[in-house]
Formats: C-alpha cells, structure tokens, sequence
C-alpha cells in the first residue's frame, strides 16, 4: 500500500481531473434521462406467460383498456331515461377525446331492434318499455351494469399512449351528481411517472442529509462526515450516466439503486475517513496519512466493494428481468464508489488541510465503550444468537409470496381504491383474455358451441362472466354479425375475431390462486379454448418467479463471498467466523418479512441478498481490524473496536437512519424496505460485533495490565 499511497498523492491532481471529467460526462447523460411507467412491460418481457398476453394483443391489435365506472347518486338506476341519457352524454364526449379508439359501454351504438344510431334525441323520445327492452335485448348489460342498476363501466381502448390518454380522462368532468373512477393499466402508469419524477427529486437529497448526521455523531467532525460520502454520491451519478448511456430507462424496481448506491457504497468512505482523522492527529505528512489509512482499510474496502457488489450481482442469476437489471446497475454503482472511495478521496483529502484538532463525536465513544463492555464474557453473543435463531424458526415457515399486482400502492392510494371498487362492481379492473378456435369463413353457425364453452367457464369458481362476440350474435342482426365476421364491421370492444380466432374477456369475481389454477386447467383440457392469459396470470407466474429468485439470488451470493473471503482469507476459519454474523442476519431478515406481513415481491425477495453483501462487510472490516491489532498483543479485540467499532456502526445506523427516507415515498414498497434494512443492519453490524469476539480466544478481550476497556 504505501506505494499505492506515493502515486495517489504525488498524481492527485490527475486523479481529480478525471474524476471530475468523467462525473461531468455522466451529469450530461442525465438529460437522456426517461422513465418506463409500464410496471407490466418488464414482467412480461423473458416470461411466457407474459409473451402469451402481447402476442394475442398483437394479433387482435387491441390495447389494455381503462375502466370508466360512473357512478351515480344514491336512489338513481341506470334504467331510467335520465340517467341513460347521461351516460350517452359521456361516451361520446369520450369517444371524441383525441387518442381514442373506441368506446365500450351499455348503450349500443346502434339500436339492435331497428338498426339505427342511438341518439340523445331517440332515447327522449323512445318510450320508457321501449328503453327497458332495450337495455334487456343489450348482451353488454351484463358486463357493463351493476346489479343494483347505480353503477356502469365504460371501456375506453386507446391508441398506442395509453399514459396520456388516462391522464386527459383524469381531467375530464362528468354532469353534476356523477362520480368517475378509472381503473386499468394505463392508469397506472400515469400514476407511476409521477412518483418516479418525485421519488428522484426529493428522496436522495434527504437521504443524503440523513447520512451525513448520523455520521457526524460518530465520528465528530463536519467535512469529514460529508467527504465520506462524496465516494457513494458520485457513484450514483456515475451510474445514472451509465445507464442513460446504454439508453436504458428508470422503472418502479431501479429507480431505487442510486438509494442503495449512495447508502451501501458510503462504507468505504466513512472507513477512509476515520481513520484518516485518526492520523491526521500524529502526522501533517500526507503520504503518510493516506499510506496508513490504506495500510489498515485498504485491502478490507476492496474486499468490501467485491462483496456488495456479489451480493447484488447475484440477483442477474434470476429469471426476473427486473431483478436482474437492478442487480446489474446497482452492483456497478457500487464498483464505481469503490474505487473513487479507494483513489479518489484518498487524493482529494492530501490537498486538503486537516485539522489535527481532536473532535467530539455525539456517539462514538459511547458505542465503543459498551461494546467493549459487552465482549468480555460470551453471554450477550450467546443470548443474542440463541434469540435470533428461535426467532427465524418461528418465523421464516410463514414466508410467503405476494401475488398482488398492486403490491407497489399503498392501502390508502386512489389508484388502489378504484380498482377495489372497480372489481367488487364489476368483477375485475384488469379483464382477461383469450381466444376460442373459431374459423370465420365457417359463418355464424359455430357460435352456438362457443357459447356452449363460454357457459362452462362461467361455471368455474371465481368466474362472472365470458363474453365474446357469441354473446351478441343473438341480439344482433344477421347480416350484421356476418359483417363483423368477415371484418367488415368493428364492435366497440375492438377487433373480437381474427383469421382463426375469436376473442373474448373473462371477468373474475373474488377468485383465488387455486380459482386461477382451476381455470388455466380448464383450458388445457378443452380445445376450443387457445389461450387465456392477463395480468392475473402474469403476476401469479411472477409470484413463483419472485420465490425462485429468492433461493437463487441468496444461494449464488453466499457462494460468490465464500469464494472471495477464501481467496482473501487463504483460511476456512476465518472465512466460517466472516459468514456467521451475516447469516444469521439473513434468518432474521426474512423472519421479520414474514411476521410483519410485508412478505416477497419484487423488491423485498432481493433484499436478503443485498444484505448478504453489505452485512459481510463489517465482518470484513472487524476482523481486518483484529488482524492489525494482533500484533500488538492480548486485548486485540478491544483494541480492533476502538479503531473499527465506530465506522461500522455509524455505517449501520447511517443505511438504517438515511433509508427511513423512503417512508415519503408514495409506494408502499419503499417504506417495507426501510423497515427491513433497518432490522437487517443492526442486527448486522450487532452480530459482528458481538459474535466474532466470541469465536475467538478470551486473551483478545483481556485488558492489558489491568487497563479498563474504556
């Protein structure tokens, strides 16, 4: 290290101007930045489930509608004139918004009993039988009324930017006295790119805030606590500019990696930096400050960068897209702190004058004096290892999998309120899809045995309805159901009939993953049906996707530290005493996601992975400290907690206390990950502390000559 230190301080100039050079093309990269609001878009790519869904999309070349329930004033039914004329009034001011395909809805377009358009003025002056036959003639009456007649839905199936034409239909205003909500995908994702653009805003200068406190009660001092994170700020930039540079876009699942970036990758800074203070007080050299803060965290915050970065890489083993492209982007941002950590900082603080002053820190010498009050006997580790363990036994065999679609909304979010009242009016605010054999050129006829097949799948629990152009044949004309058969007529719902197809909509009603299970066998029992697919389907694949990941993400990342700690260790000893703490963090991490009924999705199924690669890193720390300490005879142990106690528990406390800022979140998510990593990283950085000491001989916590450990 200590020529490595020469050529940092005698080359710091350079090392700064490329660091500066670099950061600066990076923050160019950002005005590329875009964001992917389509949460389905990146589950469906890699799945085949998912390539079912776009192909039979493609091949109908329909769009994901938005449910339109309207809603009217207690005592009032969509049977009578008033309120007909209403929702009259409304569909067609939808139809003519601009991005508008079609409108679906309980009035037809043309009365099936004459044939002609339906008009304001008709139903004025239809009489009251005439409309009542009307509405009893309508197939559609049964998928877009409610039972009780107050409530109706209208499908909106817009053109290709279905995002912009959710957000036209927020702003539009109904006749007084009637209530809108939308529902749908594209709904969804007009809501989502607006907590990105906030989340990006508002989140990492609050979480940078947060850090740079906690680390300043612990280590005392002002700039320091702010140049210990410039490594892992810098690294998150460095990574969004690496990102937008490849022309990739920020969905809900990365546009947290420059959180984890500049929390997880500030602990080789802040490792630096201690100890460079320390120095600082006993030499003005600056060779030599940064050759002995090298010489005791150098190798360790190589190893450190290696780890997190393992810990995130093996998330690219899954079959998530998602997943994977996190873990690759957080995984780089993380190599990137690690070397302007190891390189840059080191050259930016020998240009800097030091004050040698001594500085009091809040926590510090607190925390070190209990922890070294607490390793000289082995009764706190034992009583914290036997805690941990009963716990994950009592709790890990309730881990299960979140299927929800919406696991992203909170309870309280109107998106999640319009969907829950879309499906308890209507039976679902995501229909499914699917397809029945059908050869059009074999005419109408044929209709009968689809609608035969369509009444078997109603019958199947949690089923409302199957609706299909077979449902309309008999209230409409023949010659008009032939024109829809040969494509020359389109119904509101969009394209129901291809070459060798026909397409219709299932509508669930409260169903569960053994109803779903029920109907995906019904079809691969019954010819007729080709496909049935959606988003219900997707996410139920995606829920057993999530639990393989899981087990792979934290099997590949064990064996890639166990790996790298053999390498570096060259003793299986020491490697086994790395890996004790960290696993039984990882116990106590999926325990607790498992009590607190947060359980795995997207973004929590990965967490134990990444603490596996941040927890180790203060194993990797404490025992480079123990090692340095050795030498200097019996009371290493204590010795290793004065110099590397403090930074990893300011690092603990800093992940823990800078991610409670993803409780201002909108997603749910965000806040199930605050509460997890902050369970993770004390019971981490605690378990490191604690239970290493314990492995080891009693003569590395014995006082020399009867010196108190304070």
């Amino acid at each position: 290290m200590d020529r490595i230190a020469r050529i940092i301080v005698e080359h710091s100039r350079r090392i700064l101007a490329v660091t500066g050079l670099v950061t600066l093309l990076s923050l160019l990269m950002l005005f590329r930045m875009d964001f992917n609001a389509d949460v389905s878009s990146f589950i469906i790519e890699g799945s085949a489930v998912g390539r079912d869904f776009a192909d039979l999309q493609d091949k109908y070349a329909t769009s994901d509608p938005i449910n339109v329930v309207i809603s009217l004033p207690a005592g009032q039914s969509f049977t009578e004139k008033a309120s007909l004329l209403s929702l009259l009034e409304i569909r067609n001011d939808l139809a003519v918004m601009p991005g508008v395909t079609s409108v679906a809805s309980l009035i037809p377009d043309v009365n099936p009993l004459t044939g002609t358009p339906v008009t304001a003025a008709m139903l004025n002056l239809a009489p009251d039988e005439q409309l009542a036959g009307l509405l009893d003639t309508n197939p559609l009456a049964e998928v877009f009324v409610s039972e009780d007649g107050r409530h109706s839905m209208l499908m909106v199936v817009p053109d290709d930017d279905g995002m912009s034409m959710a957000l036209d239909l927020a702003d539009y205003r109904p006749p007084a006295g009637i209530d809108l909500v939308l529902s749908g995908n594209p709904v969804i994702f007009a809501k989502v790119i607006d907590i990105l653009s906030f989340f990006l805003l508002v989140i990492p200068p609050i979480v940078m805030v947060l850090l740079i406190g906690t680390f300043y009660a612990t280590i005392g001092d002002r700039r320091l606590s702010v140049l210990a994170l410039v490594p892992a700020l810098l690294g998150a930039v460095w990574t969004f500019g690496f990102i937008f540079a490849l022309g990739r876009q920020i969905d809900v699942v990365t546009v947290i990696v420059p959180i984890f970036v500049i929390v997880m990758g500030s602990a080789d800074g802040l490792h630096f930096v201690t100890h460079f203070q320390e120095v600082a007080e006993r030499s003005i050299d600056p060779v030599e400050r940064v050759r002995s803060a090298l010489r005791h965290v150098g190798v360790p915050m190589i190893l450190t960068t290696v780890s997190t970065a393992a810990g995130f890489l093996s998330l690219t083993f899954t079959d998530v897209r998602p997943i994977r492209q996190m873990g690759l982007f957080a995984a780089t941002g993380i190599v990137f702190a690690g070397i302007i950590s190891f390189f840059s900082l080191p050259a930016l603080l020998s240009r800097l004058a030091i004050d040698a002053k001594h500085h009091t820190a809040i926590l510090g010498p607190k925390v070190t004096a209990a922890l070294k009050r607490l390793v000289l006997t082995r009764i706190p580790a034992l009583a914290l290892t036997v805690g941990l363990v009963v716990f994950a036994i009592l709790t890990i065999p309730r881990l299960t999998v979140d299927a929800d679609q919406l696991f992203f909304f909170k309870d309280n979010d109107p998106v999640r309120e319009a969907f829950v009242r879309t499906e308890a009016l209507f039976g679902g605010a995501t229909p499914l899809t699917g397809e029945f054999a059908f050869d059009p050129a074999g005419g109408a006829g044929q209709l009968g045995a689809v609608l035969t097949v369509s009444r078997q799948m109603e019958a199947l629990p949690g089923v409302r309805t199957v609706f299909s152009l077979a449902d309309m044949a008999a209230a409409l004309p023949t010659e008009q159901v032939e024109a829809v058969l040969s494509g020359e007529v389109e119904l509101p719902l969009g394209s129901m009939v291809s070459e060798d197809g026909l397409r219709f909509m299932l509508l669930p009603s409260g169903f569960s993953n053994e109803d779903l299970q029920g109907w995906l066998d019904f079809v691969d029992e019954n010819d007729e049906v080709r496909v049935l697919t959606g988003m219900p389907i997707i996410w139920d694949e995606i829920a057993r996707l999530v639990l393989t990941a899981q087990v792979v993400s934290l099997v590949v990342a064990f064996l890639l530290v166990f790996v790298m700690l053999m390498i570096a260790y060259r003793r299986l000893r020491e490697t086994l005493v790395s890996l004790v703490p960290v696993t039984l963090t990882i116990a106590t991490l999926l325990g607790f996601v498992a009590i607190s009924g947060i359980q795995l999705n997207l973004l929590t199924a990965i967490i134990s992975s990444i603490v596996l690669g941040v927890g180790i890193d203060y194993s990797i720390h404490f025992v480079a400290a123990i090692d340095n300490a050795r030498g200097e005879g019996d009371g290493y142990v204590l010795r290793a907690i004065d110099r590397a106690g403090r930074p990893i528990v300011a690092n603990a406390l800093g992940i823990a206390i800078a991610l409670s800022a993803l409780w201002l979140s909108p997603l749910a998510i965000h806040p199930q990950v605050s509460m997890i990593m902050w369970v993770s990283m004390v019971t981490a950085a605690l378990s490191a502390l604690l239970i290493i000491p314990a492995l080891l001989p009693r003569a590395g916590v014995r006082p020399v000559n009867g010196v108190d450990p304070d």
